[in-house]
């Protein structure tokens, strides 16, 4: 192979959620590497800010709207995006998170756990967050026999962790799905993968670990107890995997398989 292995300049990416913390670092990583990059979301401000953060770097980004549960939405955005940038070779799966409602505080009862808190957490992970943007954009991918899927699981769909039950059971089903997407789509030139990040300070779980005052709430430093690095992980620490994995010459040969960035936290037991 010659030149940069990690060069993506023959790419357009989408990033679904790349409105928020972790999704818009992963976007302005694609762009760095030479990717067009397609941020979606609901948010237009933020949007406009991550296409504007991207762009100051001296990368190519657009905006585009949309709902990730609503496969309309998706493949109304699927076209603009193919239209504006060129066909689709790269999805980050970014949408995802929890609810209060789906939590469990200590010494409540799981057995009173909502049903319909349980289902949106599911939905909002696994159908908004892995399926639908895989077959709304798999498509595209499909017509050109070339892409890359990278579906954002978390390190609670390997360990379940306590409190979040519906949370680490969606996750968990996101890997799953992803390892079954990958096998049937291996021969057809489409690669899926997940990466499973460990406990990253962002908008859904930073009241969770850390107190007014910047010191970790009990939550925080249980996890940082429990993390040999002793800290959490930052946005930009997610940049070398998604990139490894959108590259189609890094990792030609990698599909189905779930990449850890935690900062140990899945090897530690006691």
């Amino acid at each position: 192979m010659q030149g940069n292995l990690f060069d993506l300049s023959q790419e357009v990416a989408v990033v679904i959620g790349g409105t928020g913390v972790l999704g818009g670092g992963m976007a302005e990583a694609l762009g760095a590497a030479g990717a067009k990059v397609a941020v979606l979301g609901r948010n237009a401000e933020r949007g406009m800010a991550r296409v504007r953060a991207i762009e100051s770097s001296g990368g190519r980004a657009q905006f585009f709207s949309a709902d990730a549960m609503d496969a309309d939405s998706l493949k109304a955005a699927r076209d603009a995006v193919n239209g504006a940038l060129g066909p689709v070779s790269v999805l980050v799966s970014a949408a995802g998170g929890n609810r209060p409602d789906a939590t469990l505080p200590p010494g409540s009862d799981f057995c009173k756990l909502s049903r319909d808190a349980w289902n949106a957490v599911f939905d909002l992970n696994l159908v908004g967050g892995s399926l639908i943007p895989a077959q709304v954009f798999g498509e595209t991918m499909l017509e050109q026999k070339r892409g890359s899927i990278i579906n954002i699981a978390s390190m609670a769909g390997m360990i379940p962790l306590s409190r979040v039950v519906a949370y680490s059971a969606a996750k968990a089903a996101v890997i799953n799905f992803t390892k079954f997407l990958a096998r049937e789509w291996a021969t057809k030139g489409v690669r899926v993968n997940a990466i499973s990040p460990g406990f990253f300070p962002a908008d859904q779980n930073r009241a969770l670990l850390f107190r007014e005052d910047g010191s970790y709430t009990e939550r925080g430093a249980q996890i940082i107890g429990h993390t040999p690095m002793a800290r959490f992980g930052e946005a930009q620490e997610l940049s070398g995997a998604v990139v490894w994995l959108a590259a189609s010459r890094a990792s030609s040969f990698v599909t189905g398989q779930n990449i850890v960035v935690d900062g140990g936290f899945s090897s530690t037991t006691i």
